[in-house]
């Protein structure tokens, strides 16, 4: 989840890399640094911490150079200090190299090259990579072949940029496992982990595919795989915009895109929603319909806000389409031998589209047989590429580490899909679906009416709980998937203590918790379950604990169980969800906000979770 740029053209190289690395910082920050070549000789200058100190120290560096690399870390392995920061260098301080992933087998490696002499300087597994590219470059050797070498004995993930002072007009790049793409320009071009840190200069790129390396210069590339066989790029274009990337007056990217979303939500089903025969048409997984339609069982896998957003998706699946669905953790997928038969489908969601435990769900499923369906937001990663089909849910960048408008993207192409499922099927009739598509339809005043209606109440609510330590979010149905988003949203940014639980298993368990400094958040809108949460409310309140009811607008009766109340409009049980999660997400900002917590990049936290 580290963000690496790399440039080599007419512009001098320093301020370059400096703004991608500033685009990139979501993907990790706890340390960063550079890299160039200047008279011959690689210059490199690390820092602690976030970019803007890093900065402070090439403040008075007028450097000529025009190529570079540069990295911000997520450490992995190694304390985050300035000594563990990227660029890490040979012995003989010639070869420089950024490095997004993990060596699993660093140890072994770096006890061999130990064994030949090579001195090493910090805890990193990414060091070995340079001092290994060392020892395969001798006279003679060209160094794309010491790289490809030296490539074939890492086990484990890289994203790699790399320069070699030898050869000060060329820069080199490698994929397996981690994302890469080269930027085309005019006398241009970059690489990058990320097109984010590009974006401002070109539009046009390629992405590696697994096991390629590129020699770069400053008109043209090469690519190859790791046998040296060269490679026909295939050039894209970018769909996102510089202005997409900017924070457009709000003081943070998170609250940006909670604001977004009535926009995104609409972008989402946007000529995708056929009201008028109340159904849904998804052109991505147009071909492979009569397959799908006649699934006998669906395997959801995801992790974090995604996994969430897939437990919503066997809900609407499950009720709208009658097709049993299960949602699996991707991260333990692929190591508990699952049983994918004929008839049965893996869906994998990410937002990102480079999830690596996501990613390793997807072969594993294609290994067994199975067709695999991707619903990303990042057109062209690598997920979109690698699935047999699948839908973007064209949220547009998310730079806020805390996933906002990427999750109700998610819910609403899997509200779509379940519709276009149910109908095909014929278990909806075309009354139920103009009836469902007619309230998808108006989700996104509905969200703006929150937004516009309920900020201030949600700022003052806030106020009242942010000293609390610990908080409990209760929802029933499809809404208990957003007990657990909320209990996410505030651990992540604010640091407090929360968890998610169906409401009905609070007495087996948590109501342990229950006293006056516990705030309990209940999903008390107007359903079938409503009297039961009710029930599940009064339970709290004989125990001193603290109510924030989200409710149905209208429904006055809720003020007599709880201390605080959020609305929310009425719609269909089965996109509540899209609403009620809104109140949940603003809660957990504006708290982390009143507890002075870093919003858009929370400790130890990064954006693509890109390694295992």
């Amino acid at each position: 989840m580290c963000g690496i740029i790399g440039y080599i053209g007419k512009r001098k190289v320093v301020p370059v890399l400096i703004d991608g690395l500033k685009r990139m910082e979501y993907r990790g920050y706890d340390s960063a640094g550079l890299a160039y070549i200047r008279d011959g000789e690689i210059v490199a200058v690390k820092s602690m911490g976030k970019i803007a100190r890093l900065e402070q120290q090439l403040q008075d560096v007028d450097a000529e150079s025009h190529i570079g690399v540069a990295h911000t870390r997520w450490a992995t392995h190694g304390e985050p200090n300035e000594k563990n920061a990227h660029p890490h260098l040979d012995c003989t301080g010639r070869i420089a190299v950024v490095h997004n992933g993990i060596v699993e087998n660093y140890r072994a490696l770096r006890k061999y090259l130990q064994k030949q002499g090579h001195r090493f300087t910090t805890e990193t597994d990414t060091e070995v990579i340079a001092h290994l590219i060392e020892e395969y470059y001798k006279k003679d050797i060209p160094f794309i072949d010491a790289l490809t070498s030296a490539l074939l004995q890492i086990e484990g993930t890289y994203g790699l940029a790399i320069l070699n002072a030898d050869e000060p007009n060329k820069l080199y790049a490698a994929r397996h496992g981690s994302p890469v793409i080269i930027g085309k320009g005019e006398k241009e071009n970059f690489v990058a982990s990320d097109a984010a840190a590009i974006i401002r200069y070109t539009n046009r790129v390629i992405y590696l595919n697994e096991g390629e390396v590129a020699e770069v210069t400053d008109d043209g590339f090469e690519i190859f795989t790791l046998r040296k066989d060269r490679v026909k790029p295939e050039v894209q274009k970018l769909t996102m915009t510089l202005q997409e990337l900017e924070k457009g007056g709000y003081p943070h990217f998170m609250l940006k895109e909670i604001f977004e979303q009535p926009a995104t939500v609409r972008n989402s089903f946007r000529g995708r929603l056929n009201l008028e025969m109340g159904t849904a048409r998804l052109n991505g997984l147009k071909s492979h319909l009569d397959v799908i339609e006649k699934l006998k069982r669906i395997v959801i896998t995801a992790c974090g806000t995604s996994w969430h957003a897939a437990l919503i998706g066997e809900y609407l699946i499950e009720e709208l389409a009658r097709i049993p669905v299960e949602v699996e953790y991707a991260s333990e997928f692929r190591y508990r031998s699952p049983v994918l038969d004929d008839g049965t489908a893996v869906f994998v969601i990410s937002q990102s589209g480079e999830t690596a435990d996501t990613l390793a769900a997807l072969r594993e499923a294609h290994n067994q047989g199975v067709s695999v369906f991707g619903i990303v937001n990042v057109v062209g990663s690598t997920i979109a590429r690698e699935t047999d089909a699948g839908v973007y849910i064209h949220a547009g960048p998310e730079i806020g580490v805390a996933s906002t408008k990427a999750f109700t993207s998610q819910i609403t192409v899997l509200a779509l899909t379940a519709l276009m499922l149910g109908r095909r099927r014929g278990i909806v009739s075309t009354e139920r679906g103009y009836e469902l598509a007619s309230h998808l339809a108006k989700i996104p005043e509905k969200i703006k009416w929150i937004l516009d209606s309920q900020t201030a109440n949600i700022k003052k609510i806030a106020e009242k709980y942010h000293k609390k330590n610990n908080a409990l979010f209760l929802g029933r149905g499809i809404n208990f998937p957003v007990a657990l988003e909320g209990a996410l949203k505030l651990k992540e940014i604010s640091y407090i203590h929360a968890e998610g639980y169906p409401a009905a298993e609070m007495k087996h368990g948590p109501i342990a918790l229950i006293d006056e400094n516990m705030p309990v958040f209940f999903i008390a809108i107007d359903d079938l379950m409503y009297k039961k949460v009710v029930s599940n409310i009064e339970e709290v309140r004989s125990r001193k604990g603290k109510v924030i009811a989200i409710a149905t607008l209208g429904n006055e009766e809720i003020r007599r169980y709880a201390d605080d109340v959020v609305y929310i409009p009425e719609t269909d049980y089965l996109l509540s969800p899209l609403l009620t999660v809104i109140p949940m997400q603003l809660f957990a900002y504006y708290t982390a906000v009143l507890r002075g917590c870093s919003i858009d990049q929370p400790r130890n936290l990064a954006k693509s979770v890109t390694v295992e």
